[in-house]
């Protein structure tokens, strides 16, 4: 491929990212740093600080990161190593339902939460029938721990991108450094925690980084538990004063500053060495067989925790078949009906139509980019083709609350964007939202089709008079095609649920997504939270077939898309 190509997508894809990933962030700055007569101050963030409210919700944020990464942790180790070291019956049954929690985003999974834990939900009325509560008896169990709700709830959906890097590092552990550590008398726990988590460190330290981002900026479960004590929440209902508030400006900027800065922290102690390995792992062929005892285990964690994280959309799917459901452990009603009106309701139709026009065009962006981008990465030399690779997966380590306020700051009247105004029509904006935060899936699945196909088909077919570009599009891509497949799969199903974007840049009803009608049918009285799980059940049923078939083209690999 000439340098001419390689430059240009450098040069394109500088252009798109400096107007729709860094302006947008140099925006929510300036509007957090900048006083009124122009000059930069202080005096907004250390408002933040002096503020107990805001300061309540930054610490509440950050605990909801740090402890739902510690859970997501204690969940997705266990269960990477069963899966690299044992087999089992039931084991491919279980690795591809261990996905199913992050096909949908964890506030919809807070519907059901809601109720099987509010004060005449599941949890109750089985406590009265089992003689535990009186009769009329309730305890508001969300009431006195909606922090613990969100914790729990956010690793309940996370953990599965700690599984898919903790198996991918497993699989790449060179065996003969465990056996060598056997051999000199290195065995059981002591093993594993001298060499082979220090191995899976810069894995398990990657897909950390992603999670803990993900729930500190959590926005969706707050809202549907109604707790408005954490930082996300406080920036969502400042979104309206945007235009004469500094504050909402502040609180976004402190995020995206301690987003950065967390970040770098842990890459400084945690993400500093990697390994590099003798041979490739052979943990897959040689996985044991223990005896029924183990086995039985085995089946056992995986049932438990699969049931465990299945359970609020399980809970989901039985209200969308109910016609009530109130204080009892199961519903009294049964119906069809939420179904038909999760199709047929005006709000649910359209939202759906556009979820499918905004993710189809993201995804069509994301393919262009991200195949370009990807052929320069791996098969150019020019100088920055690193920086090209870091620019595409940053999306992932910038919170999608800070770049959807950040295109509200940079549209706003008087600004150089205005004609993009979300107020009028959110619609490019929504797509290139999207496209930025799910461009990483298809760069990252593209990147590792293009290391396993060798680059001498091109130049075979170049010896032969075959064009460069024309080598690539006839001999590669139908190479990596698979790859693309996947890539373009994740980024779709992804973008069709994506929340902060969509909460934020929808202001009208005909221009809502998905995510924004299912929120605000959990808000109307009466039928509106039976629509919404109704429309978040079809969301299932669809979701769940694309992130089945993106693990089938790249199995293990599919770790690496969640990594920055």
């Amino acid at each position: 491929m000439s340098k001419g190509f390689s430059y240009s997508v450098l040069g394109i894809t500088a252009v798109f990212f400096g107007c729709f990933f860094l302006w947008p962030i140099w925006e929510v700055l300036q509007g957090g740093f900048l006083s009124l007569d122009g000059t930069w101050t202080l005096s907004y963030v250390l408002e933040v600080f002096r503020n107990d409210l805001y300061t309540q919700g930054l610490i509440n944020a950050f605990g909801m990161g740090l402890f739902s990464t510690l859970l997501a942790l204690l969940i997705a180790l266990p269960l990477a190593f069963i899966s690299d070291r044992y087999e089992f019956f039931g084991k491919k049954v279980f690795s591809a339902l261990i996905l199913l929690p992050i096909m949908l985003p964890p506030f919809v999974g807070a519907i059901g939460v809601r109720q099987i834990l509010g004060q005449y939900g599941m949890l109750n009325a089985g406590l009265v029938e089992l003689g535990f509560l009186d009769p009329g008896q309730t305890i508001d169990w969300l009431g006195q721990s909606r922090f613990w709700g969100v914790v729990i709830l956010n690793s309940l959906s996370l953990y599965p991108i700690l599984y898919l890097n903790a198996v991918a590092s497993l699989a790449n552990i060179d065996p003969a450094m465990e056996e060598a550590a056997e051999n000199m008398g290195c065995r059981g726990w002591k093993r594993f925690f001298t060499i082979t988590l220090p191995l899976m460190r810069p894995g398990i330290f990657a897909g950390s980084t992603i999670v803990f981002i993900w729930a500190f900026t959590e926005l969706g479960v707050p809202l549907i538990f109604d707790y408005d004590r954490v930082t996300s929440v406080q920036i969502f209902n400042g979104v309206k004063e945007i235009g004469s508030n500094p504050f909402p400006y502040a609180l976004v900027a402190v995020m995206l500053v301690a987003s950065i800065g967390f970040y770098l922290l842990g890459k400084t102690l945690f993400g500093r060495n990697t390994f590099s390995m003798m041979a490739k792992a052979g943990h897959a062929s040689g996985a044991k067989r223990p005896g029924a005892l183990g086995q039985l285990v085995c089946f056992g964690f995986f049932f438990g925790i699969t049931i465990l994280a299945l359970l609020p959309h399980l809970a989901v799917i039985l209200i969308s078949f109910s016609s009530d459901w109130y204080a009892n452990l199961l519903p009294t009603g049964w119906t069809l009906e939420n179904y038909e009106l999760a199709l047929g309701h005006p709000l649910t139709l359209s939202s759906i139509q556009n979820s499918l026009f905004y993710s189809s065009a993201a995804t069509l962006v994301n393919v262009g980019f991200g195949v370009a981008i990807a052929y320069v990465v791996v098969r150019s030399t020019i100088p920055g083709r690193s920086i090209l690779d870091s620019m595409a997966m940053l999306p992932l380590a910038v919170p999608g609350i800070v770049i959807a306020f950040g295109y509200l700051a940079m549209s706003q009247e008087g600004k150089f964007f205005e004609f993009l105004n979300p107020v009028a029509n959110p619609v490019p904006l929504l797509i290139i939202a999207y496209a930025i935060r799910k461009l990483p899936f298809v760069v990252r699945s593209a990147v590792a089709g293009l290391e396993q196909t060798s680059v001498t088909y091109e130049e075979a077919a170049q010896n032969l008079g075959c064009p460069p570009v024309k080598a690539a599009l006839r001999i590669t891509m139908p190479l990596i095609l698979a790859n693309l497949l996947a890539g373009a799969i994740l980024a779709f199903s992804q973008a069709m649920l994506e929340v902060s974007d969509s909460l934020i840049l929808a202001q009208k009803q005909q221009f809502y997504p998905i995510t924004k009608a299912i929120y605000e049918l959990m808000n109307l009285l009466g039928e509106g939270p039976f629509i919404a799980s109704a429309l978040g059940v079809w969301a299932m049923a669809f979701l769940a077939v694309t992130i089945i078939g993106a693990s089938v083209l790249l199995g293990k690999k599919l770790g690496a898309i969640f990594r920055v």
